[in-house]
C-alpha cells in the first residue's frame, strides 16, 4: 500500500465528506493505493456517522472512535499504530490542508529520501493577533530549542516513512514535536514542503491562548526529555551533589569560625543565631531533595509500564 492518511478529527462533520471526495479524487489521478483513517477523538456531533457511512461506500475508509476527547496526540498514535501504507500523510480534517499536496509529499519522501517531511503555511489565512503572532514566537522558540530548522512545527499536513511512526512515541501533548522526536529517535533527514493553507470552511478553530502556553510548556519537557529523559541523574544528581557540598562547606566554615574566635576569646554569637547557618542548611537539604529526585528518576524509567492512554469505543 503506497499511502496511509491518518486524520484526527473532533466535531468536524461538516467537512468530512467534502474531504473525503476530495483525497479521493486525489489519490485515483495519481493511481495510489491507500487507507483513509479518521480517528473521532470524542466528537459530540454526528462526525462517526458521517465516517461510518463513508466506510461502508469506500473499502478504502477506516475509522477509530474514542469514548472520549483524549488530545490529538492520542488520536494520531492511535492512528499510526494501525497506518499501513509505506508513507503516512497526517491533515486536519477542517478542510484548511490541501490534499493537493499529497503527491509532492509522497515524492519527497519516496523520489528524495527524506525520513519526514513537515508542510510549511508560508501564506496564512489565520488571525493575525490571535494565531499567526504567537505562532511565529513559538515557531522561532522550537528551533533554538530542538535543533530542527523548520519553519512551522504546527502544520498538521506531514509526511512520514512507515518506520518513523512506528518508532516514535508521541504523548502527552506532543504532536507539535513529532519531528523533534524522530530527530531523538535517530530519524536525521528531516524536510519542509511549503503548502497551501485555506481559510476555514466550515465550524470553528480549536486554537485558544491555553494551547499556545501549554505549547511552551510542551516545549520545554521536549527539550528537558531529549537531554536527560534517559539520565535524569545527571541532570538532578549533578546540581544536588554541587548544592550539598556548597552547603556542607558553608556550615563547615561557620562551625571553624565559631570555635576560632572562642579559641581567641573573641565575641561570638551562638551559630543558631548566625543567619547563614540556616541557609548553608536549606541548602544542603535541597541538594539532597534533588539527588533523590534524580535517584527515583532513574528508578522510574527502568521499572515503568505502558499504562492505559486513551479507550477506543468502535473501529471500522
Amino acid at each position: 500500500m503506497n499511502l496511509s492518511i491518518v486524520i484526527p478529527l473532533l466535531n468536524e462533520e461538516e467537512s468530512l465528506t467534502e474531504l473525503h471526495r476530495w483525497i479521493s479524487a486525489v489519490m485515483a489521478e495519481n493511481n495510489f493505493s491507500y487507507e483513509i483513517l479518521f480517528i473521532d477523538d470524542g466528537s459530540t456531533d454526528a462526525s462517526w456517522g458521517v465516517i461510518t457511512a463513508l466506510s461502508k461506500a469506500d473499502p478504502n475508509v477506516k475509522g477509530i472512535r474514542f469514548f472520549s476527547n483524549y488530545g490529538k496526540s492520542q488520536a494520531l498514535h492511535a492512528g499510526f499504530d494501525r497506518a499501513e501504507g509505506d508513507v503516512v500523510i497526517t491533515m486536519d480534517a477542517d478542510l484548511q490542508d490541501s490534499p493537493e499536496e499529497i503527491p509532492g509529499l509522497y515524492s519527497m519522501i519516496t523520489q528524495q529520501g527524506f525520513d519526514l517531511v513537515s508542510g510549511w503555511k508560508k501564506k496564512r489565512y489565520d488571525n493575525v493577533v490571535m494565531k499567526n503572532l504567537p505562532s511565529k514566537l513559538f515557531n522561532w522558540a522550537a528551533r533554538k530549542t530542538s535543533g530542527v530548522k523548520l519553519n512551522d512545527f504546527n502544520c498538521g499536513l506531514k509526511a512520514y516513512k512507515n518506520v518513523v511512526i512506528k518508532n516514535v512515541e508521541v504523548s502527552g501533548e506532543m504532536h507539535r514535536y513529532i519531528p523533534v522526536l524522530a530527530k531523538n529517535a535517530g530519524f536525521k533527514k528531516i524536510g519542509e514542503k511549503v503548502v497551501l493553507h485555506q481559510a476555514r470552511k466550515y465550524g470553528s478553530s480549536k486554537f485558544g491562548m491555553s494551547r499556545f502556553i501549554n505549547g511552551f510548556l510542551d516545549l520545554i519537557t521536549i527539550w528537558f526529555l531529549s537531554r536527560f529523559g534517559k539520565r535524569p541523574m545527571h541532570l538532578f544528581g549533578a546540581i544536588g551533589v554541587i548544592m550539598f557540598l556548597i552547603g556542607m562547606f558553608s556550615a563547615l566554615y561557620i562551625g571553624f569560625l565559631k570555635l576560632y574566635k572562642l579559641y581567641h576569646s573573641e565575641k561570638t554569637i551562638l551559630v543558631t543565631d548566625n543567619p547563614w547557618f540556616y541557609i548553608a542548611l536549606v541548602t544542603m537539604i535541597i541538594g539532597t531533595q534533588l539527588f533523590l529526585a534524580g535517584f527515583l528518576g532513574e528508578i522510574i524509567l527502568r521499572t515503568k509500564n505502558n499504562e492505559e492512554r486513551y479507550k477506543i469505543s468502535e473501529t471500522l
